[in-house]
């Protein structure tokens, strides 16, 4: 038997369970900030649907689509992320100071429904793949993904879910996996995305609209204004901090790292978009199959053509990203109408501090399942959804690039003009978009 010593001495087999949270918390992904969230939020199983459909039905021909697409989501997302850190009251805080109440009522009425609809179409996609993993009946998986996604935003502080929600971000990484299992072109691709070959007609068109719409989402605005709020009042090492007109003296720091978290967040987001209208390109519509209505349906008719690790890949990014996007869309809502009437607000908050905003989150995620019960199937709540978001979206990007641009809320920290003007892009993009749903093919 080994003296004392050289037990001692003995390299511990297992961590603690103390020291493994000591070191995840040191990780450079519990650094970002929720440039990364929103990024991945942006990716939700209804992005997947719209990516998939368009690798399906036009192949290589709509990978353009996402290098125009980052500086323009990348700008506006980084100038609702400013508006958050400089003033310290969230977007639609800032516009119920700046603007008629009208202006205010419209966009968050139109916003709460957009997000019911979009969230319903996120758990349907999320209950039916899991069905197609596990086995299990779909509507009792979509009732567990309702229960857990509820419970955590409920019940666990901020701080502690933002980085759960953090390590659910890697997903995001299947669909940069899926890749690697089929035969991929890379010199056509590469041609493909920078000179496209594709007849520019009216289904042509109605994707452009849906891939641009499905990118660039007013609940991300608000969502990304109000999380950079959350992480003031939950500051560094538990201490809060001031918003950047009261603490000018944080600014070059706190600017440089929103640039660095946005810029970064968008280029994932856009990243796997690419990825995932590529994977379905160089499977799917390269053996046929062009017709995609659901992420499920996506992930299915990759298996027997790309064999069964490229379907569970897919089918676990689409449930990843499920789990991040489902809070993002619910919590947007509540950060948007807590703001508008006035109530506290906030992750951090507990339930008995801040009821109105947790009712919003409750009503609008068990309001989204409930619409697969009723007449109106996902497909259908995806499509109004997307019509909503485009209303809303123009007039929203105006407001905020406006918001970003006045001395009056932002003192000397407004946005740039390289920024402005792509933000002003990026609006003149989405209102073409918009106004084309609406001309009959």
């Amino acid at each position: 038997m080994g003296k004392p010593q050289d037990r001692i001495e003995r390299p511990a087999r297992f961590l603690s369970a103390g020291t493994v949270w000591a070191r995840l918390k040191e990780h450079p992904l519990a650094r970002v900030g929720p440039g990364l969230i929103t990024g991945v939020a942006d990716d939700d199983p209804s992005g997947i649907a719209t990516y998939s459909q368009a690798g399906a039905q036009f192949g290589l021909g709509m990978l353009w689509t996402m290098p125009i697409a980052y500086p323009l989501m990348a700008a506006i997302q980084s100038m609702c992320a400013r508006i958050g850190r400089v003033t310290g009251k969230g977007l639609a805080a800032n516009i119920k100071d700046s603007f008629p109440p009208s202006v205010l009522r419209a966009a968050v009425l139109l916003l709460l429904i957009a997000n019911v609809l979009n969230i319903a179409a996120d758990v349907a996609a999320m209950g039916e793949v899991a069905e197609l993993v596990t086995g299990f009946n779909r509507h009792v998986m979509t009732a567990f993904f309702v229960v857990l996604t509820l419970g955590l935003q409920i019940f666990i502080p901020y701080h502690r879910y933002v980085r759960f929600l953090k390590w659910l971000t890697l997903s995001l990484l299947a669909y940069a996996a899926v890749l690697f299992t089929v035969h991929v072109p890379w010199s056509h691709v590469f041609l493909q995305t920078i000179r496209p070959t594709f007849t520019p007609n009216a289904a042509a068109a109605a994707m452009v609209v849906g891939i641009f719409g499905t990118t660039i989402s007013p609940y991300l605005f608000f969502w990304q204004a109000s999380e950079e709020v959350e992480n003031m009042q939950v500051g560094k090492s538990g201490v809060a901090t001031s918003s950047l007109l009261a603490e000018p003296a944080a600014a070059d720091a706190e600017l440089r790292r929103i640039r660095w978290d946005t810029w970064s967040g968008m280029l994932y987001s856009d990243l796997t978009a690419y990825f995932i209208i590529l994977a379905t390109a160089v499977t799917l519509h390269a053996a046929g199959v062009t017709n995609i209505d659901t992420a499920a349906q996506a992930a299915n008719a990759l298996r027997p053509v790309a064999g069964n690790f490229a379907f569970l890949l897919f089918a676990t990014g689409i449930l990843g990203v499920g789990l991040v996007g489902v809070p993002v869309l619910a919590g947007s809502g509540g950060y948007a109408l807590s703001e508008a009437m006035g109530w506290r607000s906030g992750l951090e908050r507990k339930v008995s501090e801040a009821r109105g905003f947790y009712a919003v989150i409750a009503v609008s995620v068990l309001a989204g399942s409930l619409i697969q019960y009723s007449p109106i199937s996902p497909m259908k709540a995806l499509f109004w959804s997307a019509v909503i978001n485009g209303v809303v979206a123009v007039p929203l990007m105006a407001v905020t690039i406006l918001l970003a641009s006045r001395q009056s809320v932002m003192g000397s920290f407004r946005a740039g003009k390289p920024i402005i003007v792509l933000g002003w892009l990026a609006t003149g993009l989405m209102g073409t978009a918009a106004v084309r749903m609406f001309i009959p093919d």
